[in-house]
């Protein structure tokens, strides 16, 4: 029992100054602290929607925007394998007006084989006994691709599905915020963002598509013709982000946001803000190549169909590295690098409707739960002082001490703190005791047995350490299910309740053990009440 060095004693300690220290910033409001010393800790907990108010959001789908991005996708998939076809299949004349996809086989001996390849590439939709595309020979030589009315139904589900994960992703990128983010019928998505100070911000975070496209500029189009709206075949015509006009551009991605795996804003050698984008292995190689291969010709750098700029291709760009300008500042193109990194929308989203939440009633449970938290904790401390006297002290400190390291974690992993959170923080106090309850309880046990007083110590808190460890480790299991599967208020009392397990463990096994034997150290008593 008295086998606890000096190293343990500071490692020990200097745990709890450190998540006091975290702690402190989350008692005091934002204005004060931000007026702190740069080197004191000012990490504060966030407060839910239900607490401190916040941003409320109902997004839908355009499902004209999907159904015209599907057919897109579709077009450069057919492009792609047919070209690698043995032998290869020559087409012309592509068109997507109308919602589908037609375009000429240029020899017609090859229309059968261009039809069977085709039907391989679509899939049949559960439950329905159709295919996602239907594939008929118009004129003979002309192929017409029409998405059935299933296989759309069956994209924007999937789409929808996408699209909830990135709003979350670039919302709440480390996952430690208790945003909702929910889906609401077949092409809607409910988002709710506590504390959100600048919700025009949040709106345009959301709803950016982040389509990020490389392609060739086409030399050939005429200017007049490009001011007027008309490209060659095989090109389109795209406005310019900053206005000033529109350029023609190659239809043929020669690489897209889908191949990016990191995305950062930095700065270029004029010290102008840009995005710094980093390729995938697939992505690298054919970007290598395309740069390769067009040394000295202009490229579009493109986001949701406006091109950001068009430079020329100095020299092949072969480590799949690459930087975006475009006239930005530092804050949009640090947004544009969180949309980037996020993933791109795969549909269009626009806001229906928008609410902001006042944080009058968060005020009046912040109150009636912090009087809640302050009986709970009254309550327990003088049941602990009546029963166990001075071990009663040590537990009382020990709740403290928890206290504030629930605090100090949740603050430095800037976690959100809401109605249920409040409720789990008061259930954690309750269950902070347990570990003291059964390790006290052992050592009278232990008195009762006859053991010495260092014995009696000894062996109750080594004995009770695995009733203690069996217990909290089914309550780590069931908050993490919580968290797990849960979403919003649910992943709040999830977050707040495993803390408060791992953080009572570690004061009820470490630091009132440090007290105790600090305690008989010093003192050496003969009788031990408890």
């Amino acid at each position: 029992m008295l086998d606890f060095p000096k190293w343990k004693v500071w490692a020990v300690c200097l745990t709890i100054a450190i998540a006091i220290a975290f702690a402190i910033p989350s008692l005091f409001p934002k204005a004060q602290v931000a007026k702190w010393p740069a080197w004191v800790p000012r990490a504060q907990i966030n407060l839910g929607l239900d607490l401190a108010g916040g941003s409320h959001l109902l997004l839908e789908a355009d499902a004209v925007d999907a159904a015209k991005q599907r057919v897109a996708a579709m077009e450069d998939t057919v492009s792609t394998e047919l070209r690698r076809s043995q032998p290869r299949i020559d087409i012309g004349d592509v068109s997507t007006s109308g919602g589908r996809l037609s375009f000429m086989v240029r020899d017609p001996r090859q229309v059968d084989a261009a039809v069977e390849r085709l039907r391989e590439l679509t899939k049949p939709v559960a439950l329905t006994g159709s295919r996602d595309w239907d594939v008929t020979v118009v004129d003979s030589t002309r192929i017409v691709m029409t998405p059935t009315e299933s296989g759309s139904a069956k994209a924007l589900k999937d789409a929808m599905t996408v699209a909830r994960d990135v709003v979350r992703r670039r919302i709440d990128p480390q996952g430690t915020k208790e945003i909702t983010v929910i889906g609401q019928g077949e092409k809607r998505i409910l988002v709710q963002v506590p504390g959100v100070e600048d919700p025009e911000a949040l709106k345009k975070l959301i709803g950016q598509t982040a389509r990020l496209e490389f392609k060739l500029v086409e030399l050939s189009a005429d200017p007049s013709q490009v001011a007027q709206g008309h490209a060659p075949a095989g090109a389109q015509v795209l406005p310019m982000a900053d206005g000033t006009g529109l350029i023609a551009v190659k239809r043929r991605v020669m690489v897209s946001g889908d191949q990016l795996t990191d995305a950062k804003q930095s700065f270029d050698q004029d010290g102008r803000p840009v995005v710094s984008i980093t390729f995938n292995s697939a992505g690298s190689r054919r970007f290598g190549r395309v740069t390769q291969e067009n040394v000295g010709k202009p490229f579009a750098i493109i986001l949701d169909d406006k091109v950001l700029s068009a430079p020329n291709i100095n020299e092949p760009i072969l480590g799949g590295q690459a930087q975006i300008s475009g006239n930005f500042t530092v804050e949009s193109a640090n947004a544009l690098a969180v949309s980037l990194a996020s993933g791109k929308l795969p549909v269009k989203l626009n806001v229906i409707e928008e609410r902001t939440v006042g944080p009058d009633l968060g005020k009046d449970s912040i109150q009636k739960g912090a009087i809640a938290s302050v009986v709970a904790t009254l309550a327990v401390i003088l049941f602990m002082l009546i029963t166990y006297g001075r071990f009663g002290v040590y537990a009382t400190a020990a709740l403290i001490v928890n206290a504030f390291m629930i605090l100090g974690i949740m603050a430095i992993f800037n976690a959100t703190l809401t109605l249920p959170g409040i409720a789990g923080f008061v259930l954690t106090i309750g269950a902070a005791v347990d570990a003291n309850v059964l390790i006290n309880e052992r050592i009278r046990e232990e008195q009762r047995r006859g053991r010495k007083i260092l014995d009696a110590l000894e062996t109750g808190y080594k004995e009770a350490q695995t009733a203690i460890f069996d217990a909290n480790i089914t309550n780590v299991i069931a908050a993490a299910l919580m968290f797990y599967f849960g979403s919003g208020p649910i992943r709040g009392f999830a977050v707040v309740l495993m803390i408060g397990i791992v953080t009572s463990v570690f004061t009820a096994v470490n630091f009132t053990r440090m007290l105790v034997a600090l305690w008989v150290k010093a003192k050496r008593p003969r009788v031990l009440n408890i």
